[in-house]
């Protein structure tokens, strides 16, 4: 049976010379990058050369932008709390998009015991955020805008650079949220116009357990971790020695390949779209029709009568690995909070299922997938008494 991986937004492979690369700080080079000996220098350099791999992959000014910090949930609540407690003097209101992803959104929530309040802008059908509703929701007390580059669920590219130009009319920063972008599409700090920018290096084949939080000199950050002075003072702990140098490699590789990456993922993408669309009836698309607006990575999409776990489930067994949400959510089995917020009715949300592209898929991928899944989502409506009810009407 043949075995199709379409979940690269929860994970990716580590490549080979990614591996290769973490090898020696394993064993031999384990020294702690704080000591002052041979062995901890080694270490250091290591990690510095990283940090300048990764500071190219997103155009930062200067490496000493780059936190390093244990993943992506890490970096947003550093990016949100940090810069809410560093603030607090100013004001204590945010403004987030209402899609955000769930440690975004959770952070904003938490920190409303502290007094801080939030205002969540609404978004269209496509889950696009229009830079004037940021802008009329800023107030004088407003101290961060927080909008993430690609939805996490449904693949929609947000017009950063006119949203940092509404928040910065105010003198307010931006927080991005590049999870879903970085490694697959263009990201440049200084064009996106991000004070703050996160991702995670194992969304495009580099380790898990590093995460990225970029923050221009600009930005006021306080700590959320103390103890020593790593990163600056701004994240304490040994660093994660060999997670750091893979994560650098995987940026450089990403810098080098991207463009012909995504335009792989394009490609597939629109052939797994329009070969589904026809083949299945009642199947809705959830986001931007596959182009310039959306990932070329993310398909999210819904089929009538059904449910995605069991559609998930399913396709496991035929070998297709696939994500019945947010990676982060996926076991709540509630619905995905971003497609309440487009609309979509709880029937569709329920149904929905995002199919994430990489480098390595192929057009025989495609085909298997055209194939079986039309035959799983058959499968699970000759089970359900609402679909034959639908049948019976002819409607």
């Amino acid at each position: 049976m043949r075995q199709v991986y379409l979940d690269h937004q929860s994970a990716t492979a580590a490549l080979p010379e990614v591996w290769e690369a973490m090898q020696p700080f394993l064993a031999g080079a384990f020294g702690n990058p704080s000591s002052p000996h041979q062995h901890g220098l080694r270490a250091r350099e290591a990690v510095e050369a990283a940090r300048a791999r990764i500071a190219g992959l997103i155009n930062a000014g200067s490496p000493e932008e780059i936190i390093l910090t244990s993943g992506g949930t890490e970096s947003a609540n550093l990016a949100i709390k940090g810069t809410a407690w560093a603030c607090e003097r100013r004001g204590k209101h945010l403004v987030l998009s209402r899609t955000e992803h769930p440690s975004v959104l959770n952070s904003a929530a938490f920190l409303e015991r502290d007094g801080f309040t939030r205002t969540l802008v609404e978004v269209d059908r496509d889950g696009v955020v229009d830079p004037d509703r940021v802008r009329a929701a800023i107030t004088d007390k407003t101290i961060l805008v927080a909008v993430h580059h690609v939805n996490h669920d449904i693949g929609t590219i947000e017009p950063i650079r006119q949203i940092s130009e509404a928040a910065h009319e105010r003198g307010i920063p931006l927080y991005v949220d590049a999870e879903a972008s970085a490694g697959w599409l263009k990201v440049d700090v200084e064009g996106l116009g991000a004070d703050l920018l996160s991702f995670s290096p194992h969304r495009f084949y580099g380790p898990k357990g590093v995460g990225v939080l970029y923050r221009h000199r600009r930005a006021r950050l306080a700590s959320l971790l103390h103890g020593g002075d790593q990163e600056g003072g701004r994240r304490a702990g040994v660093e994660n020695v060999p997670g750091i140098v893979g994560a650098g490699v995987a940026a450089e590789i990403a810098r080098r390949e991207l463009p012909e990456w995504s335009a792989r993922c394009a490609r597939l993408q629109t052939r797994l779209w329009e070969g589904l669309r026809p083949a299945i009836e009642r199947l809705h698309l959830n986001g931007p029709e596959p182009g310039p607006r959306r990932s070329p990575v993310n398909l999210n999409i819904s089929a009538e009568f059904t449910e995605g776990e069991g559609q998930v489930l399913l396709c496991d067994l035929r070998g297709i690995a696939l994500a019945g949400g947010s990676g982060c959510v996926t076991k709540s089995l509630k619905p995905s909070h971003v497609l309440e917020a487009i609309g979509l009715e709880p029937a569709l949300a329920q149904a929905a299922v995002t199919m994430s592209l990489g480098k390595d898929n192929d057009d025989a991928d495609i085909d298997y997938v055209l194939e079986a899944y039309p035959k799983i989502i058959s499968k699970l409506r000759s089970m359900s008494p609402t679909w034959e009810e639908f049948q019976r009407r002819g409607s």
